[in-house]
């Protein structure tokens, strides 16, 4: 039941897709932070993060469509009622950044709970992506250890590390496919 889940991530590119976005969302957010009040920026981040999103999305399908699945093969997983999940995700999602908006209105120091979140975010890698690389659980320390120095920076530089060493080694692993004659 678990290897379409290795499966998913054995080219690298959903860790590369979260460093992207680990790193894009910084950057955007620093954007927002040191540029001024009346900044067209600032009414526009949504379209940003939208924008990242995308890119995301469709480089990620791109490189699949592209270099994975002419190696490997496409894999189409069950097809389940998402929709649930999906919502719920969804309503969590919006909620997160309510609490560090909240907390840094009020001047409130929120450095514990960005390492609780860390050390969260580790255990997830951990439990989703390292757990059949044995390799990836370096990875998951160093982001343990970086969420314990509250170093934010650690998770987007391991994902990228983790990502791209994935990708190095699936296509160095795998061959092309053969051209076929005309």
């Amino acid at each position: 039941m678990d290897r379409p889940k290795f499966y998913y991530n054995i080219d690298g590119v959903a860790e590369l897709g979260g460093s992207v976005m680990c790193v894009g969302y910084a950057l955007l957010l620093w954007i927002q932070i040191h540029s001024s009040a009346n900044f067209v920026w600032h009414r526009t981040l949504f379209l940003g993060f939208a924008g990242l999103t995308l890119v995301i999305h469709y480089g990620s399908e791109a490189i699949k469509t592209h270099i994975t699945y002419p190696r490997t093969g496409f894999v189409e997983y069950r097809r389940r009622c998402r929709g649930r999940t999906a919502t719920i995700a969804g309503a969590l999602g919006a909620l997160v950044p309510v609490g560090p908006i909240i907390a840094l209105r009020r001047h409130r120091d929120i450095t514990t709970a960005a390492s609780l979140a860390g050390l969260v975010f580790a255990a997830a890698y951990g439990y989703q992506i390292a757990r059949p690389v044995r390799w990836k659980w370096a990875v998951v320390w160093a982001m343990t250890l970086g969420s314990l120095a509250n170093d934010s920076s650690a998770y987007g530089t391991m994902l990228l590390v983790s990502g791209g060493i994935s990708f190095w080694l699936y296509v160095r692993q795998t061959q092309a496919p053969g051209r076929e004659g005309e």
